[in-house]
C-alpha cells in the first residue's frame, strides 16, 4: 500500500502533475522478536528494525542501488549470515545517535523516502497471546508459528506509551488507513498502544480498514472480513472504522490450491454481517496474482484517492469558491 501511495505524495520541488497527498505517515509496530531483527534486539538492546526497514524500502523515491543495498541479506547462518544490511545500518545508527527515531529519520534521508515513518512506541515491548485452549504464548515469532486459534493478544508491559509523533500524525490526518497486514501480530498491536484509539476517534478523519486478501494459517483460519473487524473491536473496545475496503476478484484456482495446501484461503467478504454491524464498505478489483496473492498497489491507491482524497479536495475547492 505504501509503495502505491508514495507515487501521489507531493515532493519538495514543483512537479508537472498535481500530487494530492501533502504528507504520508506510516506507523509501524516494533515487537518483532524473530530472525535478524530478533537477534539484533537481543544482542544490542535496540528496537527491532525489520518492519521499519521494509517500509523505508517501500517509500523510497527511486529503486536505486541504495534501496537494493538496504534489502540485501548476507548469506549463511553464522556471523552476519541472515542479517540484512538495512537492519545493521539502522542498528549502527541507533548506537551512534543514541536514538532509534533519529536513526530512522537519517536513514529515510539516505533513501530519499516520500513520507515519514514512526515506530508505534520507543519502549521495549513483548507481544503475548492467549490461545483458544488457554495456552499463553509469548513473542511475535512464536505467536505466528502457532496453529491454534487466538483468543486475545496483549502487550507486556500492559501500559505502553506511544511515540509522540504518532498521536500528532493521527490528529492532523485527513485519512487513517489500517492494514492490510497480519491481524494479531501487526495490526492490533499498534492499536493497543495507549492513546492511539482515542486519537483516531477524535481526529475527525475517516478511518478505513483495508481487508486482507487471504487468511493466515492458525492466526486467522476461516476468518471473514467481519471476523477481522470484530477481533479489532474486541481488542480496542471501540468501533473505530468508518469504511472497509474489500477485494471482489476471485483468486485463480491454481493459486488457491497452493494456498489451501498451506492452510490459507481467500477471505470471505461477509457483506451481510458488515451490514448488520452498520459498517460501510467499498469493493474493487484489487488483487494481483503473479505467483503470490497481493494487493495491486496501483488499483488500491487509486481507489483510496478517488473515494477519500479527491472527494475531500473537491469539497474544499467548493467551500473556497463559496467564501471568495
Amino acid at each position: 500500500m505504501l509503495r502505491g501511495l508514495k507515487e501521489y505524495v507531493a515532493g519538495r520541488r514543483p512537479e508537472k502533475t498535481r500530487r494530492p497527498i501533502a504528507d504520508l505517515a506510516a506507523v509501524v509496530t516494533v515487537m518483532d522478536d524473530g530472525g535478524s531483527s530478533g537477534r539484533l534486539r537481543r544482542e544490542y538492546q535496540v528496537l527491532p528494525p525489520g518492519d521499519i526497514r521494509n517500509c523505508m524500502v517501500a517509500l523510497s523515491k527511486d529503486e536505486h542501488l541504495l534501496t537494493h543495498l538496504f534489502k540485501y541479506r548476507f548469506p549463511g547462518s553464522r556471523g552476519l549470515g541472515g542479517h540484512s544490511f538495512g537492519n545493521l545500518f539502522l542498528t549502527a545508527l541507533t548506537n551512534v545517535t543514541g536514538d532509534f527515531p533519529e536513526a530512522i529519520r537519517v536513514s529515510s534521508q539516505v533513501l530519499a523516502i516520500r513520507g515519514r515513518i514512526f515506530p508505534s512506541t520507543e519502549q521495549n515491548v513483548t507481544l503475548e497471546a492467549q490461545l483458544e485452549d488457554g495456552t499463553i504464548v509469548a513473542g511475535e515469532s512464536n505467536i505466528s508459528k502457532s496453529r491454534k486459534r487466538i483468543r486475545q493478544v496483549r502487550l507486556v508491559p500492559r501500559r505502553v506509551r506511544p511515540f509522540p509523533e504518532v498521536l500528532r500524525a493521527i490528529r492532523e490526518a485527513d485519512l487513517v488507513l489500517v492494514g492490510p497486514g497480519s491481524l494479531y501480530t501487526s495490526i492490533i498491536p499498534n492499536l493497543l498502544i495507549e492513546g492511539v484509539n482515542d486519537a483516531i476517534a477524535r481526529s475527525g478523519a475517516n478511518c478505513v480498514y483495508i481487508a486482507n486478501l487471504m487468511t493466515q494459517p492458525g492466526e486467522t483460519q476461516h476468518y471473514s472480513v467481519a471476523d477481522h473487524v470484530r477481533a479489532i473491536y474486541e481488542h480496542t473496545r471501540r468501533r473505530i472504522f468508518d469504511f472497509v475496503v474489500i477485494n471482489r476478484t476471485p483468486v485463480a484456482p491454481r493459486l488457491l490450491r497452493r494456498y489451501e495446501a498451506q492452510g490459507a484461503e481467500q477471505v470471505a467478504p461477509s457483506y451481510a454481517e458488515l451490514d448488520d454491524m452498520g459498517l460501510k464498505y467499498i469493493v474493487g478489483d484489487l488483487v494481483r496474482q503473479d505467483g503470490v496473492v497481493r494487493h495491486d498497489q496501483t488499483r488500491l491507491s487509486r481507489l483510496l484517492l478517488d473515494q477519500f482524497v479527491s472527494e475531500r479536495m473537491g469539497k474544499s475547492r467548493q467551500r473556497h469558491e463559496r467564501n471568495r
